[in-house]
């Protein structure tokens, strides 16, 4: 176990200690009204810890506080770490980003684009290319997820009980084979929809690399950057560390709910969602993309590579919300965003909800986690909590609004 300190004086690194003491006490504001359970936030500026708080408890019936060994259910922030081992069989030739995904998973070799219908009536086309590598990192193959309720494809997700986007009983292979089954929601490259994607990837690691993906992640991205509490699930000796989750409630408040990852490895392997991690191992994985690709004598990843993945890879230069159109994304959150490999991008900080420098790059998780990575100011942020909201919140725009104002120089 390691644990993220600070290294540095927020003066040292040209931040406010007074606007960071009123981030803290923003979030402190959402404990004491019941709405969190507590939080950890580190705001690190090259590289270096010049402001961590933990504050409020990580089980709140148990009275145990937020520390910075806690362990956070991280969701979707699984999602770029996935990017990263995809990229890495990348670099190595056993994976290209324009190959199509059915060359290592043949359910995929010939994708069927849905056209009207419903049930058994559903009619479909075939698509008008092949699905590749790049689409399911850029979340424009086509998938969906069961609860968007937006299109009739996601319907027939959950007639196929796809519900959490796991097939109950499931191992990876058996619920990526389900997915294939179904048709795509538009043809592959033409539209982003934030998706079941990354699991599918997951799958093709899998594949090519021949090892099941929580051992391959273990291997060749936790261990060689110091991940130490990172994984796919938590060991019995790590489990008293682990943050209770916590679900909205109607009227503002919170209230204990199941979430993975549990104890015990799971039959499913989730690269889209099912990582547990420290605020130590955050940081690691930040400061790797921040330095792109090498940490601490350790180089991952070549530049470019990061530099492909950080940047905007959506078709022409678009936008999200240009080329995102259905109801679950055209939401002002993504005006002035575009979107790399497995992370959003800032495009046009004058249009985005929150002020941020071009290239700014991060993500979230279900469970009201995030990290930020802007280059410009030569910024690494995370916000670490346990709750599945009801509805979207404003806390991250605001939390990029003051760790703006912080910066002083």
């Amino acid at each position: 176990m390691a644990l993220l300190r600070q290294e540095a004086e927020p003066g040292e690194v040209g931040l406010d200690p007074k606007a960071l003491d009123r981030l803290d006490q923003y979030f402190a504001h959402y404990v004491d009204e019941g709405r969190l359970p507590g939080f950890l936030l580190s705001v690190a500026r090259g590289g270096r810890v010049a402001h961590l708080t933990t504050h409020g408890h990580r089980d709140l019936a148990a009275e145990e506080p937020v520390t910075a060994d806690t362990l956070w259910r991280i969701y979707s922030m699984t999602k770029p770490v996935t990017s990263v081992a995809a990229l890495l069989l990348v670099e190595e030739g056993g994976l290209s980003l324009d190959d199509p995904v059915g060359r290592h998973l043949p359910a995929f070799a010939e994708p069927r684009v849905y056209v009207d219908g419903t049930g058994a009536d559903v009619r479909t086309r075939p698509a008008a290319g092949p699905m590749l590598i790049r689409h399911l990192m850029t979340h424009t193959a086509g998938l969906t997820f069961a609860f968007y309720h937006c299109h009739p494809v996601d319907a027939l997700y959950r007639e196929a009980r796809l519900d959490s986007a796991v097939l109950p009983g499931s191992d990876l292979a058996e619920t990526v084979d389900v997915y294939a089954s179904l048709p795509l929601q538009f043809d592959p490259g033409t539209q982003w929809n934030y998706s079941v994607a990354s699991n599918v990837l997951g799958r093709v690691i899998e594949v090519v690399s021949g090892r099941p993906l929580d051992e391959f992640l273990a291997e060749r991205v936790f261990g060689p950057l110091g991940m130490t509490d990172a994984g796919l699930h938590v060991p019995d000796e790590q489990a008293h560390r682990l943050s209770e989750l916590y679900g909205e409630t109607e009227d503002g408040g919170i209230t204990p709910i199941a979430g993975l990852p549990l104890r015990g490895r799971p039959r499913f392997l989730s690269g889209s969602g099912g990582m547990a991690a420290s605020a130590h191992d955050i940081h690691r994985f930040m400061e790797l993309l921040r330095r792109r690709g090498e940490l601490d004598g350790t180089r991952l990843l070549a530049p470019g590579t990061v530099d492909l993945m950080t940047t905007n890879r959506l078709p022409g230069g678009a936008e999200l919300r240009a080329f995102g159109s259905r109801p679950a994304h055209d939401e002002p959150n993504n005006d002035g965003m575009g979107f790399g490999l497995g992370v959003s991008v800032v495009l046009d900080p004058t249009r985005t909800r929150a002020p941020a420098g071009p290239g700014t790059y991060g993500w979230s998780g279900a469970a009201t986690t995030t990290f930020f990575v802007d280059p410009t100011r030569d910024l690494t942020v995370q916000f670490m909590t346990q709750v599945r909201p009801r509805t979207p919140h404003t806390m991250f725009p605001d939390l990029r609004r003051m760790v703006h104002e912080a910066v002083a120089d």
